[in-house]
């Protein structure tokens, strides 16, 4: 089965919603486009650490080298393999290398590369501290971005059978938990949680049903995840995943991302025919599209 996969990091987090009795939509066959990452954006630097040299240390390095005017500790380790691999995760650099091969060698591919190496040193780096500045302090009265807006989080534990039995009701700019007084962070979280994942699955069904037929699609089953860095893919079968956490954005930004998943089912690819597609249902796109690209969630 061909996958499309758009805009950004997957676990899938709920179950799905299937649309019974509804032919596939006819879509020939196609390369899947290239992902789109969503690059969150940086907190600013004061000028000491503008001017400072970038030093990149992975927890298990030993060993390190200077590329350009970073120094870079990083994890390297030989095995049974015949090229070397270079990967940059969230925690540095790591280096693996046949058992035969010089050291020297290792060194020179990274200063070939090093360019690549530092763009995804620095990438990893800036996800990692924009997440920590989205990260909710888990109380009561704490703050939860909601279509856009915040949503401020009270405990009262009569609100006990709220919609779909989450345990939350909506007042507002008020998201009431059923939780007592004092209730540990993570029953606030999961609670939370639980609330936002109905309705992002509720929304999400209604604007792909609302925008499918302006693109003359059917979608067939809709998968909700909690990806790190893909707000959505859609397959030639007609099947869309979508992130969870779009629920935390404005209605216009999800709206562009449905959009976007459904013209999927008419072009299996990012060519100037898809984008004609998404600009018949939404003619101002592209200001949608660099919008999201800034756009920052909570870490969960």
């Amino acid at each position: 089965m061909q996958q499309l996969l758009f805009d950004w990091l997957g676990i899938d987090a709920t179950a799905a919603i299937s649309k019974p009795n509804r032919p596939a939509a006819p879509v020939p066959p196609a390369q899947a486009a290239p992902e789109i990452e969503a690059p969150q954006a940086p907190p600013p630097l004061d000028l000491h650490q503008a001017l400072a040299p970038a030093r990149f240390s992975h927890p298990q390095a030993n060993r390190s080298i200077v590329l350009g005017d970073a120094h870079v500790a990083y994890a390297f380790r030989r095995g049974a393999r015949r090229t070397i691999g270079l990967s940059v995760g969230p925690e540095g650099l790591t280096v693996a290398a046949p058992r035969w091969t010089p050291l020297a060698e290792v060194e020179t591919l990274l200063r070939q590369k090093s360019r690549w190496v530092l763009d995804k040193l620095s990438q990893s780096r800036e996800c990692g501290a924009a997440e920590a500045l989205a990260r909710i302090d888990w109380r009561e009265g704490a703050s939860v971005p909601f279509l856009g807006q915040p949503l401020v989080l009270r405990l009262d534990p009569r609100q006990r059978h709220g919609p779909g039995g989450a345990g939350a009701v909506r007042d507002g700019a008020t998201l009431w938990l059923g939780l007592p007084q004092g209730a540990a962070p993570e029953r606030l979280r999961d609670t939370t949680q639980a609330w936002l994942i109905g309705q992002a699955r509720r929304l999400f069904a209604a604007r792909l049903d609302h925008f499918a037929p302006q693109l003359g699609v059917r979608w067939q089953r809709l998968t909700l995840t909690a990806a790190r860095t893909r707000w959505g893919s859609a397959s030639a079968d007609g099947s869309i995943r979508l992130n969870w956490r779009l629920i935390h954005l404005s209605e216009a930004l999800i709206d562009y991302v449905a959009v976007h998943e459904l013209a999927h089912l008419r072009e299996m690819n990012h060519s100037a025919r898809f984008w004609e597609h998404v600009g018949e249902v939404l003619p101002d796109y592209a200001q949608r599209r660099g919008t999201l690209k800034h756009e920052r969630v909570p870490a969960w």
